[in-house]
């Protein structure tokens, strides 16, 4: 049989032959495959080679009309943030008029008093060294706003609310005690001056030299206007409302607790005061408290120690984080007073709920290259308020026996 089937295939080609077999087939197979997706490649390399030259048409006919349609964002703020520094530099305003005219930054609007408002990333700037440093704006409520002034909605009364029977008549509950409270916004300026030499430098970053001058100075006069501000031209500071022993505190004042002493802590036991400042405030403040004191009273109180001879201070374990009193973080505001006879030395509290700024997002510029010369003078101005708006948030301490 063997010998027959060898007989039979005498007569064929040896090509014909090996076709047959099933590694000639299979490699047939696989050439046919790649062939196909050799084809299939060309195919979407054809249709995406389509696509990127529609796209780059499209491109080029939005760019005909003055704005690519991929980088708005980029078109509204890098027009008008060279635009600034040209102003800044030399007074030319042109630019700046001209994108006012054609609406492409709301940002760029003259004031109705004169002056341009600054470009937003010299703005945000300007608000991040406000709120990174060691003030009352660090750790209050700060709202924008628009108006002229903010009107807070406070119910000092508690929620009411009772048992209920099936059968019995439900008994009316108390009627909220409502309190509003009006923050004026207020106008704070700032007058740094460059000399027209530096401001030809190229090299010299004027932008951030400004913004840099600017904040310092706002943060300087907000920061004593939060603490001993009297709302006359400036906000009401977390000082000015009238102090009471806290046993007889209502709506209205601030409750104080004395030092035991009349012009220093006590001499036995002077970490008690401390202790009792915390716990006059009330637990729902208390979660969220905060002590507001000047360097040289953090000078006398870490030296204190409780009843186990422990220290009340602790510092922060991790760079940034604030030092700690009995737990609590430690604002240092130098506009607090010093430990003397009737002072208020110290302040505890939820500042979140007991004081509020309010201020308007926009800040203005006015160049005057005229009275200073030969510098240039750069008028900055924006308006803020601050005043409490939960008196029973905040503590203070009085250095007095009672």
């Amino acid at each position: 049989m063997t010998e027959t089937k060898a007989r039979a295939g005498e007569g064929l080609p040896m090509a014909q032959i090996e076709s047959r077999t099933p590694a000639a087939e299979a490699k047939a197979a696989m050439a046919g495959f790649l062939k196909e997706f050799s084809t299939f490649q060309d195919e979407v390399k054809s249709t995406l080679k389509h696509q990127e030259e529609r796209l780059t048409m499209l491109n080029a006919k939005t760019m005909s009309y003055g704005r690519p349609a991929l980088s708005a964002r980029a078109e509204v703020e890098a027009p008008h943030q060279k635009a600034f520094n040209a102003y800044l530099r030399s007074g030319d305003d042109d630019g700046l008029r001209s994108l006012t005219l054609e609406g492409k930054a709301m940002s760029t609007a003259v004031a109705a008093d004169g002056g341009y408002l600054v470009d937003p990333q010299t703005s945000e700037r300007i608000q991040s060294l406000l709120l990174s440093t060691s003030s009352l704006r660090s750790i209050a409520n700060v709202v924008q706003v628009e108006a002229t002034s903010f009107d807070v909605i406070v119910d000092r009364s508690e929620v009411g609310s009772g048992w209920a029977t099936e059968a019995a008549a439900t008994t009316e509950t108390a009627t909220p005690v409502i309190e509003r409270i009006s923050i004026k916004l207020h106008e704070l300026a700032a007058m740094p001056k460059a000399s027209q030499r530096l401001l030809d430098d190229s090299a010299f970053d004027v932008e951030g030299w400004l913004a840099e001058k600017i904040a310092t100075r706002f943060i300087r006069a907000e920061a004593a206007a939060f603490i001993n501000g009297d709302g006359v031209d400036k906000p009401r500071g977390i000082l000015l409302p009238t102090k009471v022993a806290d046993a007889t505190w209502t709506w209205g004042n601030i409750g104080y607790i004395p030092t035991g002493a009349a012009s220093d802590f006590a001499a036995t036991d002077p970490a008690d005061c401390i202790v009792n400042l915390v716990y006059a405030l009330g637990a729902d403040y208390r979660a969220n408290g905060t002590f507001v004191m000047n360097s040289k009273t953090v000078g006398a109180v870490r030296k204190m120690k409780d009843a186990d001879g422990r220290f009340l201070w602790s510092d922060g374990l991790a760079a940034g984080e604030p030092s700690r009193l009995m737990g609590y973080p430690v604002v240092v505001s130098e506009d607090m007073p010093d430990v003397a006879a009737n002072a208020y030395p110290i302040a505890f509290g939820d500042f979140r709920s007991a004081y509020t700024i309010a201020e308007r997002p926009d800040l203005r510029i006015l160049r005057d290259p005229f009275s200073a010369k030969p510098n240039v003078l750069f008028y900055a101005n924006k308006r803020v308020g601050g005043e409490i708006t939960d008196f029973a948030a905040i503590k203070l301490l009085k250095v007095a026996v009672s």
